[in-house]
């Protein structure tokens, strides 16, 4: 299966967070790597949207709608900023 790039998760992080998330940075909490989630791996065939650490490739993130709504998991990836919600 062929990875994407983090812009693949933009609009579904959109609209959980009300903001650009692309260009958050964070660190991977499994190796400490460090980057933007626009360059982390993405693969869309899981049970949900899977991000992966493009160092370690461990899963960073995991993107899933649960009765029409959004959630993300981003506990293995620490932001520099957390990100504000959207009510």
């Amino acid at each position: 299966m062929e990875a994407l790039d983090g812009n693949a998760i933009a609009g579904p992080l959109y609209e959980r967070f009300g903001r650009e998330m692309t260009t958050a940075t964070g660190a991977c909490a499994h190796c400490g790597a460090r980057a933007q989630i626009a360059v982390l791996r993405i693969y869309l065939r899981a049970p949900g949207t899977v991000a992966r650490c493009p160092s370690c490739d461990n899963v960073v993130i995991v993107l899933v709608e649960v009765r029409g709504t959004a959630r993300a998991y981003l506990d293995a990836f620490k932001l520099d900023e957390p990100p504000v919600t959207s009510a």
